[in-house]
């Protein structure tokens, strides 16, 4: 982990220089490696968390050390994504310690049942869990950026889908519809910024080597999804990192109103 920080130093010719982004669930798994690339990027990051700050402050820390007498780089901030006062309040907080407008919001906070329920035998209180945080939690946060985001070029709503929308798969119905609901929330909110110079677009990985993807699944069921990839492998957190950068920096600025699948050609739709 200590070399992992000390490869983020950014110096000023960085694409993402003095830009602030908001990621949240940015302290673990796919978040973490987001925040992390972004921060290499030049970006001052706002690491949102739900519940233990222990990720996020451990992962603050080591980027502000990293940083050395650059000041403030990171901030851990508590907020659950589907409550609206707390939303609120993370955008502030961000423009409170960074003393500017954000520029990016990756929607990357996300809950999966490891149960894996039909759904004949999903639960109310499951299904609506997981639209609490992956949905609501996605519209909350885009309408906020929509409204607070640094206009005029640069500005990025940028929402952790997944490729299980396109491929369907049995035991995955809440979870899939709720990314699939995100998904079209984004494309709709990319033309109702027209003029902002604000992108928004979709970034949908498949199977990721992640705390979230191994949660309730045995080896055997691992290794189909490793089958079923034409590259042989699950993807790591840094394939969907690298995407998420790019389309933050000016180099994505074309792309809009999209969905990008990243899952090494296992999902073609």
């Amino acid at each position: 982990m200590a070399g992992e920080i000390a490869d983020v130093q950014p110096s000023n010719s960085l694409p993402l220089d003095g830009q602030v982004a908001i990621v949240t669930g940015g302290s673990r798994g796919i978040g973490r490696a987001i925040t992390l690339h972004l921060r290499a990027l030049g970006a001052r990051v706002v690491i949102n968390y739900s519940s233990s700050s222990n990720h996020a402050d451990l992962l603050a820390s080591e980027l502000n050390s990293a940083a050395g007498s650059s000041g403030s780089v990171a901030i851990p901030v508590r907020a659950d994504v589907s409550e609206p006062d707390q939303v609120k309040a993370l955008f502030e907080r961000a423009e409170e310690e960074f003393g500017c407008q954000p520029h990016i919001l990756v929607n990357c906070a996300g809950v999966l049942d490891p149960k894996y329920p039909a759904l004949a035998n999903t639960t109310v209180e499951d299904w609506d869990r997981t639209f609490a945080v992956n949905t609501r939690g996605a519209f909350l946060c885009s309408r906020e950026a929509a409204n607070r985001l640094r206009r005029g070029g640069g500005g990025r709503i940028i929402t952790i889908s997944s490729s299980l929308v396109g491929s369907l798969l049995p035991g995955y119905a809440a979870y899939a519809a709720s990314k699939a609901a995100a998904e079209t929330m984004t494309k709709i909110v990319a033309k109702e910024l027209k003029g902002t110079g604000i992108t928004a677009n979709c970034v949908a990985p498949g199977p990721v080597a992640s705390e979230l993807f191994f949660a309730g699944k045995t080896e055997e069921m691992v290794q189909r999804f490793v089958d079923a990839c034409p590259l042989g492998r699950l993807g790591q957190a840094g394939d969907v990192s690298q995407v998420v950068g790019f389309l933050a920096g000016d180099a994505g600025e074309w792309i809009n109103g999209q969905v990008i699948r990243v899952n090494g050609g296992s999902v073609v739709v």
